[in-house]
This record gives C-alpha cells, structure tokens and sequence, in this order.
C-alpha cells in the first residue's frame, strides 16, 4: 500500500483484532449451523487473508471441515478510496468460471463495506452461479453505503468522517495486522 501523508493513529492492533475475529467466528458458526455445503469466497486484496483467518477459526473451534475457499478479483477504489474504475471490475479466472455453487451456501469476506460497490459486484456474480444463499462478512462496516447492500457479519463499525481512511493492514500485505485511521494532510 502506498503510504499517503496525513495523521496515522493505530486504533486496533493484533491482539484486538484476534478477540474481533474469534467473536466473527462465533457468530458466522452460528450463522452457518446445518448448512450442509458452505464455500468461502474472499475478495481480493484483503478479504482474501481475512477469509483464510476465519475459514481457520471455524474448522478450529467450530467443527467445520472441507471449508473451501476461493478468491475473486475485484477492484474499484485505491487504499486511499481514489475511484481506480467506474464500474467496479470483476476479473474472472478459469477456476472461476467453471465453478458451479449449486445449492451451496456462500460466504463472502472483505476488509470493508465503504460505499457498497464491491460487495454488491461480488453477490452479483455469485448468484449467478446459483447458490441457495450468500452472506456477507466485514471486518469494518464504514456506515456510508450508497447501494443496497449490507454485511450479515460485521466485526465492527467505524463512524468516522467522509475524508479519512481506514487502513487495514493484512499480512501478507502488510507486516502487522492492525487497523489505523489515516486523516489525510490535504494541505
């Protein structure tokens, strides 16, 4: 991530964020309780590690196996929330495309819910692929959606102003799982 300038406070750091985890676990096993065939789909950049770390939790604590879990491709803002395209892009691989989620249950992980576009891309090519339902999982729900769209697990709720960013910082791209607030110098 490039590191723009501003202030940069640490609001939420490892061991938070493990307790924030374990206690999205515990409510996605809940949520996931007698569905017979569940897949997990992270959303690339950071959904992606962010589904891995909860897809652990729940085969660990849980009782769940043969969680699988794919990562799909989509991009519309920079880390910084610069507009990088106007229609949200989904990239498709081959894996993808013949993937067929007939009847499943499909869970669906990012890092956060901004304005909805992402999220809402990626239910939308989900449903194409016929799943009995999809859920939705945040680890940071902004509280600014301009879609019709919201996350069933939300590991917590940031109400902060339009202009500041939330950085989460997931290894492997990052060193340090953390979350910071970034308030930019527009100066």
């Amino acid at each position: 991530m490039d590191n723009p300038q501003g202030l940069r406070t640490c609001l939420y750091d490892r061991a938070d964020l493990d307790a924030v985890l374990d206690d999205m676990a515990r409510q996605t096993a809940g949520l996931l309780t007698g569905r017979k065939e569940v897949v997990i789909v992270g959303l690339l950049r950071r959904g992606a590690p962010l589904a891995e770390m909860l897809r652990d939790r729940l085969m660990r604590h849980y009782g769940f196996a043969d969680l699988p879990l794919h990562k799909l491709h989509i991009k519309r803002y920079a880390d910084d929330l610069t507009v990088l395209h106007p229609e949200t892009e989904l990239t498709e691989s081959t894996e993808q495309a013949a993937l067929d989620l007939t009847g499943a249950t499909v869970l669906v992980v990012d890092d956060v819910l901004y304005r909805g576009h992402s999220l809402l891309r990626a239910v939308e090519y989900l449903a194409g692929k016929n799943p009995a339902e999809i859920r939705t999982v945040v680890l940071v729900d902004r509280g600014v959606t301009l879609l019709p769209i919201r996350a069933n697990i939300i590991g917590m709720r940031m109400d902060v102003a339009p202009m500041d960013i939330i950085e989460c910082n997931i290894p492997p791209y990052e060193v340090e799982f953390r979350i910071d607030l970034l308030q930019p110098d527009n100066s």
